[in-house]
């Protein structure tokens, strides 16, 4: 995207969408227009009381945020506070947010925006793709309006999180997700293949918390649940994927990506083993499909936590 270009967030804020939306909101010169909220890690609901508290702790109330779909397209819905806590944050317990959700509904707002900067928005996707896909069947020329999508989700040659074939976001909604790789709009993907290679660990969450300033503390505070779900059950050691930030910092151009093949990428829809799994066909000639970010740097954590540290913030009790 260009420096120019109007930024909409579509999440469900828990532990890694909160610390995207912070780094989002520390790199200047990004137009975050709009944030989206789905079912997810949390409710939609429950997803906007987070995104408000994180808007809060921003000082960034200028920025509407929107409750969407609370359940995929045929009505299921899951949730992981075995990840991100019973709150989305980690059990952090914080106060209500001061702030209140617009009433416009999610899928409408996209339309709107879309539509009031043709060619221009550029739609940041870190939760299952109800909303999306919610919104082109709403308008079916959604795609010939939005510049570009980036989408955390997915796993190619990586097993999944929540069966051996599927991604979290794509499995919550296998049809919502089919929907939306298959339309005609530029897309990047950003999968486990690659998220799981760039690791927050305890020395970012100690460096973190040395800020000693509003925001870092909340940063660190949210991270200490997280590296300790992924010592348990993932890594044996405080480390933790860098999911949504990564996908943010695709999004705006921070990170260049070192291997992204632009192929087809369907997904399992079926009700076997493999339903939500993400189809790449790396035989296919490039030159149309999705592009599927496989491989980065390594470095971004680092350059996370750095930009964490240094965010203007605003006074949020998190002792």
């Amino acid at each position: 995207m260009t420096p120019n270009d109007p930024l909409l967030v579509d999440c469900d804020t828990g532990i890694d969408d909160a610390l995207a939306l912070l780094y989002l909101l520390g790199t200047p010169g990004i137009d975050v227009r709009a944030i989206t909220t789905v079912f997810g890690n949390t409710s939609a609901n429950t997803a906007a009381a987070n995104t408000l508290r994180v808007l809060d702790l921003a000082g960034r109330p200028d920025i509407p945020t929107a409750v969407g779909a609370g359940s995929s397209l045929r009505g299921t819905a899951r949730f992981a506070p075995h990840v991100h806590g019973d709150d989305g944050l980690g059990n952090t317990g914080l106060p209500a947010p001061a702030l209140a959700p617009t009433t416009e509904p999610a899928a409408e707002l996209i339309v709107r925006l879309a539509r009031e900067n043709p060619g221009r928005l550029h739609l940041l996707a870190i939760g299952p793709l109800t909303n999306l896909a919610t919104a082109m069947l709403l308008d079916p020329e959604l795609p010939d309006l939005v510049g570009h999508v980036t989408i955390m989700g997915g796993a190619v040659d990586h097993p999944g999180n929540v069966t051996p074939a599927a991604e979290a976001n794509i499995a919550n909604d296998p049809e919502a997700a089919q929907l939306v790789l298959r339309a005609d709009w530029d897309v990047t993907l950003v999968p486990l293949d690659v998220t799981m290679t760039e690791l927050l660990t305890e020395e970012h969450r100690l460096r973190l918390l040395a800020a000693n300033a509003p925001t870092p503390r909340f940063a660190a505070r949210i991270l200490a649940h997280y590296l300790d779900v992924y010592q348990r059950n993932v890594f044996g050691a405080p480390r933790a994927a860098c999911h949504d930030p990564l996908a943010a910092a695709i999004a705006v151009g921070e990170v260049s990506p070192v291997v992204a093949p632009i192929v087809p990428v369907d997904v399992d829809t079926s009700d076997g083993p493999g339903r939500g799994r993400t189809i790449a066909d790396s035989s296919t000639e490039e030159g149309s499909g999705v592009r599927v970010v496989l491989r980065t740097d390594g470095t971004f954590p680092d350059r996370l936590v750095q930009r964490l540290g240094g965010a203007p913030s605003r006074t949020l009790d998190i002792a």
